[in-house]
């Protein structure tokens, strides 16, 4: 049979390699930053774009798309044309992907600190960076599936399939999520609102984290595992079970994130039985990997990279035991908006994605430059730096997690909250925060490892641009089952497709076409102009990531805080903000004056200026900027109408008025702060931030100062 002659181009590896490294310590310095933030929270010296708020979706985006993104594309780069025979179909669609990915990432490093944003979770980015992402995605995959069409294989191999179903669900998840109004360039509000809206992003925040940091690095494991093995897999049959059965049951999890929320019980239910299946073939991936090591230890033993895949897959195997465990609605219960959150994605972050990417960067280089690896040892300590410092960081914020959600429930023998301050709390968990700053230590200077063996290492070779392969001519033969499908890339692709498809709709389609999913409630406003814009800087500063607007109907919250939510109060919530983490205290009835709760514009207004000053061990920090800034309201009447066509109930032409009826209440709160002796003007944006502040839970929670409901 005679063999063709083609040529694999490295150059795309070599670059998305470049920016993997940079990409990842600019994102893991960012978040060593904002965790040493909560310790010294006056540490970002009164700067907007350094507060916690602004770097902390910075980091996560950093880390997500730009560090575990650019690692993704290093191996899927250098693998498919290797798997297929053949090279990549367009050498310029590649560039393309290449150079727009990270302008891409730029956009988002200057826009977030600068407060920017839509405060989705892993979705902030604004409406012209979100179609820019659309773009670049399709690119990327126009140039994978051509690929896998022009292939010299009769077959598909395992690391491909789950490159496709990254393709189209992530083209299917961020598209959906990211339908936007705009206001102005850098300004939209989410077409969907309050429950709805939960809905619809955690649908896509967790299956961003399923099909962005978890069935890429899948196709990489299967890839790289063996290669660095020099093994099989162990199973092909299991390969295909845990394949079909992964995309499948994921993309249904999503609701597990809203548990105890004012989500419907059905969704809710639906999230937690699809949630505790995925155990199964996420466990069966993680012995898939394992097992391909058989007969190797000896190689583990010596050689870093495998050590590193085996800690990768077995955090992969960890994080998604813990997943299943966490969506339990009696362990959801304890762990959510604590700690655990943060430990259980960390442990997945920096295992399974960060061990994997570094076992993949230090196979990779010597092999793309020619040369050996400039410090096997220098590698080694690497693997035992990332390792150590991985569980400094997780291990306490496990400890941190238990100790809060108990104290936050428990109570006297007379029946009332035992810690009624939310502060007695985080005093507790302070210590496990240092251990937690100095695991990120710990696992950053391994980092600086890498960065200076791979510069040694590239320093010491020549890159090799090109490899020249030979394979015989594509020749189908006429197979069934599954060997067909692997066959047939492109109905691959729509099955893949409509496999993933099939939990989304029927989630969505009774939340949005049946009425009753949603009720209205009568008492319920839109925000005034001024609270409206009181929102946005909320939302601007990242508030929601400490505070939560979710009251849950357990006993200890209602003592707490007041009243459980409604899906009816935030029908008018463009976008919902019900919030992952409690760093501070749920705020959706922070607007309700009783005696547990009375707290006049003057105690906002200190509290943002000083935190410290109305609370001494707050670890919040302070927010001079919204004292000094004056409120822009050339947008206030383009915000009203868009709210409009949003559904949002203003009247005709109130839009004229908007600005005038700003400032009367604007007025009013200056006017009572200057009474008081703080001596501010009416223009200033912490004016708008008290108004949105003391207007939450006010519609429907009414009550004097005695603690009647009115």
């Amino acid at each position: 049979m005679e063999l063709q002659k083609f040529t694999y181009d490295n150059r795309l590896s070599r670059l998305f390699l470049y920016a993997t490294i940079f990409w990842g310590a600019v994102g893991m310095l960012v978040g060593l930053t904002i965790a040493f933030e909560l310790i010294f929270p006056h540490m970002s010296s009164g700067i907007s774009w350094l507060s916690f708020g602004r770097l902390r979706p910075l980091h996560t985006n950093a880390v997500v798309f730009a560090f575990v993104g650019n690692g993704m594309f290093t191996g899927i780069y250098y693998s498919t044309p290797r798997l297929l025979k053949t090279p990549m179909y367009s050498e310029t669609l590649g560039k393309i992907h290449f150079w727009g990915w990270q302008l891409i990432i730029l956009a988002a490093t200057i826009t977030l600190p600068l407060g920017y944003t839509v405060s989705k979770e892993y979705a902030e980015l604004e409406w012209p960076i979100d179609i820019a992402i659309a773009i670049v995605w399709v690119i990327f995959g126009i140039n994978l599936i051509m690929t896998t069409v022009k292939r010299r294989t009769q077959h598909i191999y395992v690391a491909i399939w789950f490159y496709i179903a990254t393709f189209v669900t992530v083209a299917v998840l961020h598209i959906v999520n990211s339908i936007n109004l705009p206001v102005s360039f850098l300004k939209s509000y989410p077409v969907y609102a309050g429950v709805q809206d939960a809905l619809v992003q955690w649908w896509y925040g967790h299956n961003a984290v399923a099909f962005f940091l978890t069935t890429p690095y899948l196709g990489l494991m299967y890839y790289f595992v063996p290669k660095a093995a020099n093994r099989p897999v162990y199973s092909y049959k299991l390969s295909i079970v845990h394949f079909w059965s992964l995309i499948f049951l994921y993309i249904w999890a999503g609701p597990h994130h809203l548990l105890y929320s004012a989500l419907p019980d059905w969704a809710q239910a639906l999230g937690v039985a699809f949630s505790v299946m995925l155990i199964a073939p996420s466990w069966g991936g993680m012995i898939n990997g394992l097992l391909t090591l058989r007969g190797a230890w000896d190689k583990v033993r010596e050689s870093p990279v495998l050590k590193m895949f085996v800690v990768a897959i077995t955090a992969y195997g960890m994080a998604t035991f813990e997943g299943p465990l966490l969506s339990l609605k009696n362990v959801n219960a304890i762990s959510h908006f604590t700690d655990w959150t943060i430990a259980h994605v960390h442990i997945g972050a920096l295992g399974w994605n960060g061990m994997l990417t570094f076992g993949m960067i230090y196979w990779l280089t010597p092999r793309l430059f020619n040369t050996k690896l400039y410090s096997k040892k220098m590698a080694n300590a690497h693997f035992w730096l990332a390792t150590t410092g991985m569980l400094f960081f997780a291990v306490p914020l496990y400890f941190a997690a238990f100790t809060q959600s108990l104290m936050w429930k428990e109570f006297t023998a007379e029946g009332f909250l035992k810690y009624p301050n939310f502060i007695e709390t985080v005093v507790q968990i302070l210590p496990m925060y240092f251990l937690r700053a100095f695991g990120g230590t710990l696992y950053y200077t391994g980092v600086i490892l890498l960065f200076v063996n791979v510069f040694k290492t590239i320093k010491a070779g020549i890159f090799k641009q090109t490899e020249d392969d030979q394979a015989p001519a594509l020749q189908m033969k006429p197979e069934k089952g599954h060997r067909y499908i692997e066959g047939k890339p492109v109905i691959f692709t729509i099955i893949a497709l409509v496999v993933i498809l099939i939990g989304g709709i029927v989630e969505f389609v009774p939340m949005f076409m049946v009425k009753s999913n949603v009720p209205t409630i009568a008492a319920v406003k839109p925000y005034t102009p001024l609270e409206l814009e009181g929102r946005d800087i909320y939302v601007r500063e990242g508030c929601y990531l400490c505070h939560s607007q979710q009251v849950r109907p357990f006993r200890s919250e209602v003592e707490r805080y007041g009243d459980y939510s409604k899906a009816g109060e935030v029908v008018y919530d463009h976008p919902f903000q019900f919030g992952s983490k409690r760093t501070g205290p749920d705020l959706a009835r922070e607007g309700v004056k009783t005696e547990k709760n009375y707290k006049p514009d003057s105690w906002h207004y200190n509290h943002f200026m000083n935190p410290q000053k109305m609370v001494a061990q707050s670890i919040m920090p302070p927010y001079p900027w919204l004292i000094d800034n004056s409120l822009n309201t050339t947008l206030t009447a383009k915000k009203i109408r868009a709210m409009q066509k949003l559904g949002v109930p203003y009247p005709d032409g109130f839009d004229n008025i908007a600005v005038e009826e700003l400032k009367k209440q604007a007025a009013a709160i200056a006017q009572g702060l200057r009474d008081g002796g703080i001596e501010v003007t009416d223009d200033r944006e912490v004016i708008a931030l008290i108004a949105y502040i003391q207007r939450l839970g006010t519609d429907i929670y009414k009550t004097d100062l005695t603690g009647q409901n009115q």
